[in-house]
């Protein structure tokens, strides 16, 4: 049954801890300024009293939400599918546990609501993952007072950057499966934020890609495939739409009929090489595969992976958001790895 019991506040509070209503306010929002006696003294109040403070109202007072606000350029369940993204998210919400900070996720569906739909979002700061140079979202989370960092880039004024130097990881892990002799052929993310899904050869692809992840690593490969002698503009290319297992099958199939016995796939993910060893593993015995983030189902398969410590970068981008004053840009060093222990002549740590 409904009843007419009032509800407690912080003045009931700071009169059962024998304190000043400022006091007892100090207690809960700034409790630095209270002594930890007399700070315990109003919480206990409060315990006894079923007093809760007043979220949304302590937020319109102060200005923070205590929230940091997470941006996905790919469908939001794609952070809960890629195991590399739960891999960020985790670090994200390691460090917003431990700063005692609220997570709160933020679609984008690629229309024109997106910006609004970022800026009106009730939080302190934003964690982006990374997107196209011409997606709107950027200019409008750079004009917006709250800190903001990106995970991969693109860099932009106004958004502090973590990322990895993608392309001389990618160089160097292309240089290491082409010493084989093998004929290579590349399983490429999204050219642009239309997501086409083409296969095609280097002489075909746009001089640049908006997608800084993808346009660093074709280019990683290009100069390795070219120092080894081999003909960058006939290489094989396969585009993706999505970084999954299921997108790497369909591009290996399609690929097929253009692959030599010994080919190379030279994949920017181990999603897409664990999709292309399923689709070629009967027809193609010999082949080999790179791939991109040392997974677990990766390294016991023994593909060649670029590090990419994305829990790392999740943590590093949540104290960039939480603490403005840090480096604007931080580079994450990277190794390059096979299925069983670091491929010879590349178990040093590179980058910054």
């Amino acid at each position: 049954m409904p009843t007419n019991r009032r509800r407690v506040t912080l003045k009931d509070v700071a009169a059962r801890a024998g304190v000043s209503p400022m006091t007892a306010s100090y207690a809960f929002n700034r409790p630095a300024r209270v002594a930890a006696a007399t700070r315990e003294r109003v919480h206990r109040a409060a315990s006894e009293l079923g007093y809760r403070p007043d979220a949304v109202g302590r937020a319109l007072k102060s200005g923070r939400t205590q929230q940091i606000g997470v941006v996905f350029s790919e469908h939001l369940a794609y952070a809960f599918d890629d195991p590399q993204a739960a891999q960020f998210l985790a670090g994200v919400a390691e460090v917003c546990v431990e700063e005692g900070r609220g997570l709160t996720f933020i679609p984008t569906r690629g229309d024109t609501a997106d910006a609004d739909r970022v800026l009106s979002a009730a939080v302190d700061g934003f964690v982006l993952w990374t997107t196209a140079e011409d997606d709107p979202v950027l200019a409008a989370v750079a004009g917006d007072p709250r800190p903001a960092v990106i995970q991969g880039g693109p860099p932009r004024q106004g958004i502090a950057c973590v990322t990895q130097d993608d392309y001389r990881a990618a160089l160097a892990v292309a240089s290491q499966g082409l010493r084989e002799g093998r004929t290579p052929v590349v399983i490429s993310f999204p050219l642009d934020r239309n997501r086409e899904r083409m296969v095609t050869i280097g002489a075909n692809l746009p001089p640049r890609a908006p997608f800084p992840v993808t346009d660093a690593r074709l280019r990683g490969y290009r100069t390795a495939i070219e120092q080894a002698g081999l003909s960058w503009t006939s290489t094989p290319i396969a585009v993706v739409a999505r970084n999954t297992q299921r997108d790497g099958v369909a591009a290996a199939r399609e690929l097929a009929p253009q692959l030599t016995p010994n080919a190379l796939i030279i994949a920017m993910s181990d999603e897409l090489a664990l999709g292309a060893h399923q689709a070629l593993r009967e027809t193609h015995p010999e082949a080999a595969y790179l791939g991109w983030d040392a997974s677990p189902a990766g390294q016991q398969l023994g593909i060649t992976s670029v590090t990419n410590p994305l829990r790392d970068q999740g943590r590093r981008c949540a104290h960039v958001a939480l603490n403005p004053g840090q480096p604007n840009n931080q580079e994450i060093p990277w190794t390059i790895t096979s299925g069983s222990a670091p491929a010879a002549g590349a178990s040093a740590t590179h980058g910054r």
